[in-house]
């Protein structure tokens, strides 16, 4: 929906996700908007066990920013920012930090601004859940 209203495909929206690791460690995961989540490649990528999305209250902590308007820009934490390979070389729209706002991106631009790992972290979206697992 949000892709027809902009005029572009779902692979050119981006989602960032907050993701929890061990203890305070968070991260963002970049992702297509026709894509979810790999849990197992994202771990692979962080070399962690086990990540998972944190409750609302706790991603707000974590970022400033409410669950569903969440962005690394301006995040009240740099958090490390893993993004899925599949953004490099496009313009991408995604959030702007608040309900009803989106910016357009250089995605080459971004990932070098924030130093982010590019990894294969997705897969299709065939009836799967991104969001799983929760706290």
């Amino acid at each position: 929906e949000a892709a027809a209203l902009r005029g572009i495909t779902p692979a050119d929206i981006v989602k960032t996700l907050v993701v929890k690791g061990k203890g305070d460690q968070y991260y963002f995961a970049l992702v297509p908007g026709d894509r979810a989540i790999s849990w197992g490649k994202l771990r692979a990528a962080v070399g962690a066990n086990k990540l998972r999305l944190p409750a609302a209250d706790l991603a707000l902590a974590a970022t400033g920013y409410e669950r569903g308007t969440i962005v690394p820009l301006g995040s009240t934490t740099a958090w490390p920012v893993y993004a899925d390979e599949r953004i490099r070389g496009k313009r991408v729209s995604m959030g702007a930090g608040a309900h009803g706002h989106a910016l357009y991106v250089d995605a080459d631009a971004l990932l070098a601004a924030y130093d982010a790992t590019v990894a294969d972290i997705t897969d299709p979206i065939d009836g799967i859940r991104g969001e799983l697992p929760r706290e």
